[in-house]
């Protein structure tokens, strides 16, 4: 059993918790993810990891309560515990090397986008961060990105906060002004990712893009998390679990991703329902 040591809710729909689990603490780095239960009949899912702290064994995860699995997280308190927590899986996002990167963040998506920027922050890389939100009431982390960028651009979907537009808007005006970055990372909504690797192409800067959609395993035997991607010319499969969850954006078939994940859609919210109304009559 893995104990709660902290919980806060950032936005209505979204809440951090800090578990104990200090073999996954000692070795987690930016980038990689987690697989938990919250109880012994549960779903596994996946979370990316949203920091960690090797002295006090504490990882911390961040999470939207849109599932059923989610919805029994978000009940939990402070002091209670969850059955399973593994990790760290996946890849680490690769950070040395450069000098001067851009981060782009979606939603709940920011939350694996601040320990990536965190990350290259400590080892002196000039961060640059756009985080985009629907509106005022759902921001995150603005203080966090704001301590570990030299510029932090905010965006609202609807203009409630900060500048009006979506995150392609400031990214496209600091290409064209000539802003040079080694690398643009970019996390959120697959969608945003296409279109932020879409606005960057004719400028040719490199795209990182992390692909976060259904795991099961996290060791890819399930074969849930598959994309295809266009290298060389020739269509691949790769598995985000153990290959990503960080690729190229410029090979990534965006349109296929998004069409597997609308799959499960109706399931998930099922599912979600199903779970709201057993904690109502309770």
């Amino acid at each position: 059993m893995y104990k709660i040591l902290s919980r806060k809710e950032l936005n209505p729909t979204v809440t951090q918790m800090e578990i104990e689990a200090p073999l996954v603490a000692a070795k987690a780095k930016a980038g990689q993810f987690i697989i938990l239960r919250v109880d012994e009949d549960g779903e596994r899912i996946p979370l990316t990891i949203a920091g960690s702290n090797k002295e006090t064994g504490a990882v911390k995860i961040i999470f939207q309560v849109v599932g059923a699995t989610t919805e029994k997280l978000n009940h939990k308190k402070e002091g209670e515990s969850i059955q399973d927590f593994a990790g760290p899986l996946g890849k680490p996002t690769e950070i040395e090397g450069k000098k001067s990167v851009c981060i782009v963040g979606g939603g709940v998506g920011c939350a694996i986008a601040l320990p990536v920027a965190q990350a290259f922050a400590a080892q002196g890389t000039e961060v640059t961060s756009i985080i985009g939100f629907r509106n005022k009431d759902l921001l995150i982390l603005e203080d966090e990105f704001r301590a570990a960028s030299k510029e932090l651009i905010v965006m609202t979907d609807d203009g409630s906060y900060a500048r009006h537009g979506n995150v392609t808007v400031p990214l496209k005006e600091l290409l064209e002004a000539g802003r040079h970055f080694d690398e643009i990372i970019t996390i959120g909504p697959v969608i945003m990712m296409k279109f932020v690797t879409l606005t960057a192409k004719p400028f040719n800067v490199p795209v990182t893009v992390s692909m976060n959609p259904i795991m099961i395993d996290g060791t890819g035997m399930c074969g849930g998390c598959r994309l295809t991607l266009v290298e060389d010319g020739k269509r691949v499969t790769k598995f985000a679990c153990v290959d990503g969850p960080d690729f190229n954006g410029y090979e990534v078939d965006f349109d296929e991703a998004m069409s597997r994940a609308r799959m499960y859609f109706p399931f998930e919210r099922k599912a979600h329902e199903e779970t709201c109304n057993l904690f109502k009559n309770a």
